[in-house]
């Protein structure tokens, strides 16, 4: 073999150990920069929750979850479709209901988005998570990644959810009449019959609520099957997004430490059994 090509091999051979394997991660042309803020092609924020344009847009007078406007109503893709499956599957509403919920605890692992984005915060929407389910078996997220799969599945399965914003924390609630096996049933406007979905730990059931959240101050946003439109791509050089896979384990989101006080709002009250 000649010299310089077995000099080339070798340079190839060294890059490929040293080098994460995200480096060789297709990259993004969704995604843009600007005052350190990351932006999609629907101009909203992945890194911030709070503002007109962050996912979530928490401000002083609640929040609502915009980024799941991206896989709703017109812009309903694979997500969605799981949670139709899951409904021809399971006519049932109760075993429908679980099963949803088992999906998505087993099928997303939960790692931080430092590990996994570098950013301290990085949502992702629903098709994104569910589109790693299909291509890898295995998605990996944070507790709102969580959260907005699963609020998008229920919806396409037929069931009305909400998101579900607490002290640290981001959970889904859905609507069960006569569901008899969840430890806590909460209301959100004076409706009962809404109960809390904690996918975040391996072995939790439908229905459990962890004791830290019964009784704290929640917010939640009852869920409307609406899409929000594109925007035209910004004059912006795109920006790379290489997902690192993750690490299991259980915790809780950093970004809710940006609106605190907030919670205090009773925009949504527990409701003993």
């Amino acid at each position: 073999m000649a010299k310089p090509l077995q000099a080339v091999l070798l340079l190839l051979a060294i890059l490929m150990t040293i080098m994460p394997a995200t480096a060789l991660a297709v990259s993004s042309s969704n995604y843009y920069k600007e005052a350190g803020e990351v932006y999609d092609d629907w101009d909203i924020c992945r890194t911030n929750c709070a503002g007109d344009d962050g996912f979530f847009q928490v401000s002083e007078a609640g929040f609502c979850p915009t980024i799941l406007g991206e896989s709703l109503g017109e812009n309903a893709d694979r997500a969605y479709q799981l949670g139709q499956q899951f409904a021809l599957d399971y006519p049932d509403s109760g075993q429908r209901a679980e099963k949803i919920f088992i999906f998505a605890r087993n099928k997303v692992r939960y790692t931080p988005d430092e590990d996994q984005f570098g950013y301290e915060e990085f949502a992702q929407n629903a098709d994104e998570l569910a589109t790693s389910i299909d291509n890898e078996g295995i998605a990996y997220g944070d507790c709102e990644d969580y959260a907005i799969l699963l609020a998008a599945m229920y919806k396409g399965a037929g069931f009305r959810s909400a998101i579900v914003l607490a002290p640290g924390h981001a959970a889904t609630l859905v609507y069960l009449p006569e569901y008899d096996k969840a430890n806590q049933i909460l209301s959100i406007d004076g409706e009962s019959n809404w109960i809390w979905l904690e996918a975040t730990g391996g072995n939790n059931p439908l229905g459990w609520m962890p004791e830290r959240y019964i009784g704290a101050e929640l917010m939640a946003y009852e869920v409307a099957d609406e899409s929000i439109t594109k925007m035209e791509p910004p004059d912006k050089s795109p920006t790379v997004i290489t997902p690192s896979g993750g690490s299991s384990g259980i915790g809780i989101s950093p970004f809710f430490g940006v609106f605190g006080m907030l919670l205090l709002l009773s925009m949504f009250r527990r409701r003993r059994r």
